[in-house]
């Protein structure tokens, strides 16, 4: 009798698991399939009539990525930018969590428990208050650091110093439970063998917390990616430094009407954090599980 309850249960769970699978990636599909259709076609019906008369184009990731001879998209020329501002965003907490996670995890000194809170609460902080302190410490300078009026390219250098900024409390905190939760008899063992700090974070601390780097490295990449309010805050909105996410909010159109565009652009900025969660899949789910508990 147990036997046949777990059996059905495990059926409707299974069920309802694909149910909400289907009406999750249901607005994901008729976006992708809005994408091929002609301009005609979306402005004046919907995306399921394809399946009776299918009326597929390339013109629209055309006109997206090459302007189509309008000016109105040329994404391709932001998607160096987006990567000039995600991979060094990604790597810039991603090192500088992992030293200071260890150093709280494993150095005893006086206030860490404290700090470790302090850290913890920071994550609480809302991204729009944080960004009116990092605007005051470029434009007007604070205490021995003077005003940068970065222009060009260097404004890079502001949106790296951001994010890093914002990403250090989430990404610490994982990663301190990550190295708060291994086995203390074999970092003894180490140290009793001599072993230096540099030793320990390269070869114990690294490979076993490989996982959840991982997991970080593709939150924030895909954050970073998809930012819009701090690039456009902090890199100026101009086409030699704005990432692809401030050229898709003006796919649009002045009156908001050309919505070919904006089915396009999607799919083509979200090429690349699709493939970078696909490949990193398994070691993704693994750091997230390896972050939530500590011991």
């Amino acid at each position: 009798m147990n036997g046949v309850r777990e059996r059905l249960a495990s059926r409707a769970f299974t069920a309802v698991a694909v149910g909400i699978a289907v009406l999750w990636t249901t607005p994901t599909l008729g976006l992708l399939i809005s994408s091929f259709r002609p301009e005609e076609e979306i402005k004046t019906t919907g995306w399921w009539t394809v399946l009776g008369t299918p009326q597929l184009t390339l013109d629209n990731y055309g006109e997206v990525l090459s302007g189509g001879g309008n000016g109105s998209g040329r994404l391709a020329e932001h998607f160096v930018n987006s990567v000039v501002i995600t991979v060094p965003s990604v790597l810039f907490p991603l090192v500088l969590a992992f030293f200071a996670a260890y150093a709280l995890a494993w150095i005893d000194f006086r206030g860490r428990d404290a700090l470790v809170v302090a850290i913890f609460a920071l994550q609480v902080v809302p991204l729009q208050m944080a960004l009116v302190p990092l605007l005051k410490l470029f434009s007007q300078g604070w205490l021995f650091l003077p005003a940068l009026h970065l222009t060009g390219p260097a404004r890079f250098g502001q949106v790296w110093f951001a994010h890093t900024v914002l990403a250090l409390p989430f990404a610490v905190f994982l990663l301190h439970n990550v190295l708060a939760g291994l086995p203390r008899d074999v970092i003894d063992a180490a140290r009793v063998d001599g072993a230096s700090h540099g030793t320990l974070l390269l070869r114990i601390m690294l490979p076993l917390a490989r996982p959840a780097l991982a997991g970080f490295a593709v939150i924030q990449f895909v954050w970073v990616w998809n930012d819009l309010l701090v690039a456009l805050t902090l890199s100026g909105g101009t086409a030699e430094t704005a990432p692809m996410t401030v050229r898709l909010a003006s796919l649009a159109g002045t009156y908001g009407n050309e919505w070919q565009r904006l089915t396009a652009g999607a799919f083509v900025a979200a090429f690349v954090p699709l493939l970078v969660l696909f490949s990193l899949r398994k070691h993704f789910a693994r750091g997230l599980l390896a972050g939530s508990v500590k011991g």
